[in-house]
């Protein structure tokens, strides 16, 4: 059963034909908002949206679209990872343009999709130790370093002009847990939905930085960043550990950005319906 956000508010989402934005937006217009999603890419059929053809580097175009928009969540961008001007000029210099565009705009509020890779080689805590939301940048790939540019880029535009921004740093979101790792860093798609509906409701959020992670009974990422917006997690990956017990590597033992902390970490060409 959907419940209705308290609050509908009309929501560009950037991004809106990759895999985030598909588990996302039925959810966000099942609850009552008015989601307008944008991509480069042609349109795809979501019940209840409106879709702009058009890339984000068109910050006039951009800016048009967000007017009247109360909040924008931003999710367009390379989401492996990449060579360093590929990087620089969609990952980076693509969300100074949205929220620049935003801020233009008059937007109040916006959600930008960041990484646990922002973090990527802070250690594995030890058993029974969790790591606050906040945890200090330590980047794990060009990918990882857009990730924490994307958080300062909030940062600055909360401090400067006064937007309201919240960095949710995604740990593993996919339909199902893939190895062990992610039964320790797994977002379902459900819960996706409830952070990113939270993250749009929650009332004065300032800027702040928040795990994007399910209620894993062997998680060691904090929630208290989640609940602080009002996020319930509801699901849990160890419905799934006989399945995936096994699958580990030294990688996923020692940080907890796992194999993108490897030389081989993956990459954009190599993408193949995962995420973060």
């Amino acid at each position: 059963m959907v419940v209705p956000s308290a609050t509908s508010l009309r929501v560009a989402v950037t991004g809106a034909a990759g895999s985030l934005a598909r588990d996302i937006i039925p959810g966000l217009v099942a609850r009552g908002h008015e989601v307008i999603g944008i991509d480069r890419r042609e349109e795809v059929s979501f019940s209840g949206a409106r879709w702009e053809t058009c890339s984000i580097a068109d910050r006039d175009r951009v800016s048009a679209i967000f007017a009247g928009c109360d909040a924008v969540i931003h999710l367009a961008g390379i989401p492996l990872e990449d060579d360093w001007e590929s990087i620089l000029a969609v990952n980076i210099d693509g969300t100074q343009a949205v929220l620049e565009a935003a801020r233009r705009a008059g937007v109040r509020r916006v959600i930008l999709a960041s990484s646990i890779h922002a973090a990527g080689f802070v250690p594995v805590p030890e058993p029974g130790m969790t790591l606050d939301d906040a945890v200090p940048v330590r980047p794990n790939t060009f990918y990882g370093v857009s990730k924490a540019a994307l958080e300062a880029l909030g940062s600055l535009y909360h401090d400067r002009w006064g937007l309201e921004v919240v960095c949710v740093r995604i740990a593993s979101r996919f339909a199902r847990p893939q190895d062990e790792r992610m039964l320790r860093t797994w977002l379902s798609p459900a819960d996706a939905v409830r952070l990113f509906d939270a993250a749009l409701t929650a009332p004065d959020v300032g800027y702040r930085v928040v795990w994007g992670v399910s209620a894993n009974t062997r998680g060691y990422l904090s929630h208290a960043g989640g609940a602080s917006i009002g996020f319930e997690p509801h699901d849990d990956a160890e419905a799934y550990a006989a399945q995936v017990e096994g699958r580990v590597t030294a990688w996923d033992e020692r940080y907890i950005g796992g194999s993108f902390c490897s030389p081989t970490p993956p990459r954009f060409e190599a993408l193949a319906g995962g995420a973060r």
